[in-house]
């Protein structure tokens, strides 16, 4: 048995001083829909809704257990990484020092305070994570404390493979597919080393946001790289350059084992998960349940774990994830008419709609000339087809109209 091995499976047997192990889950519904045997690791169960609190475990815990004098940790996060800190802080009676962006919602920020209580301190210092991170290093250097990675450490490479030890515990044999959310690369590459020693043939695919691939990036150039933009909108997983020890662990993985998931699919997997099985994940969280959809023709009749890394969603994002679900089911398009100003061209517009067609919004934007005026239209339907006989009764009648729902500039000023 490795090194490795043993430090693994000693870092799951702490993390019952926090928490029982978070379940495996067979699901039904998933198993129906893609003809496989497909078993949700629910992370999103654990104390703080996410796996973090595993790798913050383990790596505090070996710095206490080297230097019991050492009271003052460091971490700078917007989410899962500031509350698993805040938690263990707590859990060890340590002062934590948690560095967060100004702009961070304030649904994070409290329930990062309610884990930590008066073990933490919160600072909110920047608009930008990067500017966030140099002032929680500066002070790290500045109080002598220890700063915390989210994922680019060893020792939270080691807590996060603990997933990997309750997974195939749990599931007593060794499951034929693990498909990982990938981020910063944590927890992917403790559950790929782990699975590489104890069950070689377990396959493993990887999923990044569609606007954040990184570790993609870093295959193809051999080293890791950092991305020029990123998406933010998968905040749990939008990392702009992969961990350096992470890629040492996955830098022999074959690239066409790594998919993205377009953002705007993602969000119909959380509502199908949500208003489906009744389970609430963040985007980073819904990651690996999405892929499903790429790797239907390679997990028929397979027993597939799908971990499910997150559930700390704020429901103020829902109004924007049903909207691009909408948007990427075909259900809803906006467009600029161009609108007779005469009587009765508004009727005559109401009448070419179907009746499945309904009005979502409608913003006169201005007179684009005398006789016409500019309108901002927001169109939803029950099936993709009923916009293509909606185009032809509008060509029909003699409206001039532009589709802008994938228009990024148009619809960023206007929708």
């Amino acid at each position: 048995m490795s090194d490795f091995l043993k430090k693994a499976r000693v870092a799951e047997q702490q993390m019952r001083a926090l928490f029982p192990a978070t379940p495996l889950q067979r699901n039904d519904h998933l198993s129906a829909k893609y003809g496989a045997d497909i078993w949700l690791k629910r992370e999103d169960l654990s104390p703080v809704r996410s796996y973090k609190i595993r790798g913050a475990l383990n790596a505090m815990g070996k710095v206490l257990a080297a230097d019991p004098s050492r009271d003052v940790f460091v971490c700078a996060s917007a989410g899962n990484h500031a509350q698993g800190v805040a938690f263990v802080s707590r859990h060890f009676g340590v002062k934590g020092v948690i560095f967060m962006p100004v702009t961070t919602p304030q649904q994070k920020i409290d329930k990062t305070r309610v884990f930590g209580g008066d073990n933490i301190e919160i600072r909110l210092i920047g608009d930008y994570f990067d500017d966030t991170l140099e002032a929680a290093q500066a002070y790290c250097t500045e109080a002598g404390g220890c700063f915390l990675s989210p994922f680019d450490d060893l020792d939270v490479i080691e807590g996060q493979a603990s997933v990997a030890v309750e997974m195939t515990t749990q599931l007593g044999r060794a499951p034929d597919l693990v498909v990982l959310p990938v981020g910063g690369g944590g927890l992917s590459a403790g559950v790929t080393r782990y699975l590489d020693e104890v069950s070689p043939q377990t396959e493993i695919r990887y999923v990044e946001p569609a606007g954040g691939k990184s570790l993609k990036a870093a295959l193809r150039e051999k080293h890791p790289v950092k991305l020029h933009k990123v998406d933010s909108f998968v905040d749990g997983a939008a990392v702009a350059q992969i961990g350096a020890y992470p890629f040492e662990i996955l830098a022999h993985t074959n690239p066409d084992h790594v998919l993205d998931a377009p953002e705007d699919r993602i969000c119909t997997t959380i509502l199908e998960m949500l208003n489906v099985e009744g389970i609430v994940l963040e985007p980073a969280g819904a990651l690996s349940v999405d892929s499903l959809t790429d790797l239907r023709s390679e997990i028929a009749g397979k027993t597939v774990v799908c971990v499910t890394s997150g559930g700390n969603f704020d429901f103020e994002r829902l109004p924007e994830v049903k909207e691009r679900a909408q948007r990427y089911a075909g259900l809803k398009k906006y467009f600029l008419l161009r609108l007779p100003q005469r009587p009765g061209a508004l009727k005559e517009f109401l009448n070419v709609l179907g009746p499945d067609d309904d009005i979502a919004r409608f913003e006169y934007l201005k007179k684009s000339a005398r006789n016409f005026g500019s309108v901002l239209l927001g169109i939803e339907t029950k099936n993709p087809e009923n916009f293509e006989a909606l185009y032809a009764r509008l060509d029909e009648v003699g409206f001039t109209y532009q589709d802008i729902t994938d228009d990024e500039v148009l619809a960023e000023f206007l929708i």
